[in-house]
């Protein structure tokens, strides 16, 4: 069979699938795209004309720049400690010891817990009447009287980062335990006649297996972090005074609670603009460490 009949072939096979992918993906975004030009509201006209102004004035817009601020702070503070528990996890699960098989079975269970359940006990914790964590805190000397962890700006954001660690890291932690498993005993034990230390052992004789697949799941959990809104919305939906409000809580409040389709339809797309952008450039970074590992 020729190339070109291989390849008609193919197409061919996959027409249900791009078939699909444009009534699910491709009709919905050209609709908000069309939608994000107008001043259309969600229940009502379909609104007229604005050109680009529902753009400019979201870019301008105080809300907007401080919420972007609030969302880069959340995903480069949450992935980050994410990255360094799990990378910690998986080492601690990679050396052999008695209950190491149950210890790697619970450690997944916050990953496999429904985000909605992992946020109401969260909350439950942070509770500021009857919670777990004030309790302790108080029993251990450490605090005079229970907080509102969840009701003060200045700590709501941080409970949150606690709560999105506790819940993904797991999964950062999956993937680098996979990846020591290729580590070649041989080169571990010959490091170790060699007299290495444990931090030279793993700077130069584990990190490079490791680079790969970090990258991966960095890349993962940045794009999940930056458009994070299920947690955030069970636990504070935003408050207090907005200083956990996200992007995507943000697209929501605009489209929904205020009504505003077309302004919430911009602001959607210059979301998924980001992220695209976001995903783009670790793509390249990912490709350049492959690159740089062969």
């Amino acid at each position: 069979m020729s190339g070109t009949s291989m390849t008609t072939r193919a197409w061919f096979l996959m027409l249900p699938l791009l078939v699909m992918m444009i009534a699910v993906i491709g009709w919905p975004l050209i609709d908000t795209i069309g939608l994000s030009f107008t001043d259309a509201k969600l229940v009502g006209t379909g609104g007229n004309f604005v050109g680009i102004d529902n753009y400019a004035k979201m870019l301008a817009n105080f809300n907007f720049q401080r919420t972007l601020i609030t969302t880069a702070w959340f995903a480069i503070i949450s992935v980050a400690a994410e990255m360094v528990l799990g990378v910690l996890a998986a080492l601690l699960l990679n050396q052999d010891f008695k209950g190491r098989g149950v210890l790697r079975a619970l450690m997944i269970l916050p990953w496999a817990l429904p985000t909605v359940v992992n946020a109401t006990l969260w909350r439950l914790i942070y509770n500021p009447e009857y919670g777990a964590l004030n309790a302790a805190l108080t029993q251990l000397g450490l605090l005079d009287a229970y907080r509102s962890w969840l009701g003060e700006p200045g700590t709501a954001l941080t409970a949150l980062i606690v709560a999105d660690c506790w819940k993904n890291f797991p999964l950062v932690a999956l993937i680098a335990l996979a990846a020591l498993q290729a580590v070649p005993r041989d080169i571990v034990a010959a490091s170790l006649v060699d007299g290495a230390g444990p931090l030279k052992r793993f700077r130069f004789v584990i990190l490079p297996y490791l680079v790969g697949p970090l990258m991966v799941a960095l890349v993962l959990r940045t794009i999940e972090a930056f458009k994070v809104f299920d947690i955030i919305w069970v636990m504070t939906r935003g408050g207090p005074a907005n200083s956990t409000r996200t992007l995507s809580i943000l697209v929501y409040q605009e489209a929904f609670s205020f009504q505003r389709a077309g302004s919430g339809a911009s602001l959607a797309l210059i979301v998924t603009l980001l992220v695209t952008v976001l995903a783009a450039a670790y793509a390249a970074l990912v490709r350049k460490t492959a690159g740089s590992a062969t």
